[in-house]
């Protein structure tokens, strides 16, 4: 994986670990970062983010909690087979819920018309579809 994959937005209200977490996590579940990949290391990815080193490190630890990770010291973090949970809590349905909702008033409120956002989630479903 080359970590030009990675982008965050300083200017974000969103926490630069949240943004990677984010950005690795869509990787991962769309297939991009396969079983066995070697994710760059953390320093690698914190010069090129702009970021420190701590920050890049959580969201792998954040990561490897779960289970999408395996991080061994001195060899960096690999990308293993997760299996995911069975079933989603309805608490944790409700705060997902929340969240896009909150995506959606955001792109609103920046002007997208409610069927490009239509779109946009159309096209995002897809992509975790494969």
């Amino acid at each position: 994986m080359a970590s030009a994959q990675l982008r965050i937005d300083p200017n974000s209200t969103v926490p630069a670990v949240r943004q990677i977490e984010d950005s690795l996590r869509v990787l991962l579940v769309e297939g991009s970062l396969s079983p066995g990949t070697e994710l760059p290391s953390v320093r690698r990815v914190a010069m090129e983010l702009g970021v420190h080193f701590n920050t890049v490190a959580e969201a792998y630890r954040q990561l490897a909690a779960e289970g999408w990770l395996e991080q061994k010291h001195g060899r960096g973090a690999v990308v293993i087979k997760r299996n995911a949970p069975a079933e989603v809590e309805s608490s944790r349905l409700e705060d997902f819920r929340q969240r896009l909702r909150a995506l959606v008033a955001q792109m609103r409120s920046e002007g997208v018309p409610p069927k490009r956002i239509a779109s946009e989630l159309k096209t995002a479903l897809g992509g975790l579809e494969k």
